[in-house]
């Protein structure tokens, strides 16, 4: 992956991060977009630590604001020259609610980010790539994209959505030697699943934890570097033909929902 760009929202933390150490040991230059201005520089740090022939430059942005995107992609442009691949990863998961009980200022946020974060993404990568006759995008779906989730209604909706766009955008720029699939991973320890198991048991959030894990096939939890292999496959040249799909990471456990 020397001498090509990847742009990864969300970059800070979690799923973000692990794919940055992924993708720069395997000497790809980056660009990493978060909103959270500490986190971000934290990062940049660590990675130059590990990887120092691999140039990383840094952007704070909200993805819900569409000209905060316009700009990381333009200035994106304006460092590297080029962008080869893109990681949607900004998300949040917003509260636990009946869907009739959902604050709706709470549902609009996560659509906001979740959503059209994703689809300000695409929309202004996508013209840079199309000049480029290349690129590789993963946008993160869900297992909340695939299925249904108690108490999660905005979040399944935005998540489902996602996974839709990334059919469509395979669909409208396979041609254009761009290819676009969607990541649908489970319940992975990250700041975020643990911020739901707190949600779930503030008394004994690894007692939450535990008890999710042993309905997993695999009785455990993912780590974020599992994430991170298949995210780096998908947005590197060995992928070849595989496009507008949604990947499950997740240990099997979707095949068995509404079956236990």
């Amino acid at each position: 992956m020397k001498n090509r760009v990847a742009i990864i929202t969300g970059a800070a933390m979690g799923l973000g991060f692990a794919a940055a150490k992924e993708l720069a040991s395997e000497g790809m230059d980056l660009v990493l977009v978060d909103y959270n201005d500490k986190s971000l520089n934290d990062a940049q740090v660590e990675l130059e630590k590990d990887f120092p022939a691999v140039k990383i430059i840094t952007i704070v942005a909200d993805v819900s604001n569409e000209e905060a995107v316009k700009n990381y992609v333009d200035e994106t442009v304006k460092v590297f020259g080029r962008i080869d691949a893109l990681y949607n990863n900004a998300g949040i998961e917003g509260k636990q609610a009946g869907m009739t009980e959902y604050d709706v200022d709470v549902f609009k946020k996560v659509i906001d980010i979740n959503l059209m974060g994703v689809y300000y993404g695409m929309r202004y990568v996508i013209p840079v790539m199309q000049e480029q006759k290349y690129g590789r995008i993963v946008n993160v779906a869900s297992v909340g994209g695939i299925r249904g989730v108690l108490n999660q209604t905005p979040y399944v909706a935005s998540k489902h959505a996602v996974s839709g766009m990334t059919k469509n955008a395979a669909l409208e720029y396979g041609r254009d030697g761009i290819l676009t699939n969607a990541i649908a991973p489970g319940a992975i320890l990250t700041p975020m699943v643990a911020e739901a198991f707190k949600q779930v048991n503030p008394e004994d959030p690894q007692a939450a934890e535990t008890e999710y894990a042993q309905r997993n096939p695999t009785k455990r939890l993912g780590k974020p570097e599992e994430v991170a292999k298949l995210v780096a496959f998908l947005l590197s040249e060995d992928n070849g033909y595989v496009s507008g799909q949604t990947i499950a990471v997740d240990g099997g456990e979707s095949n068995i929902y509404g079956n236990s």
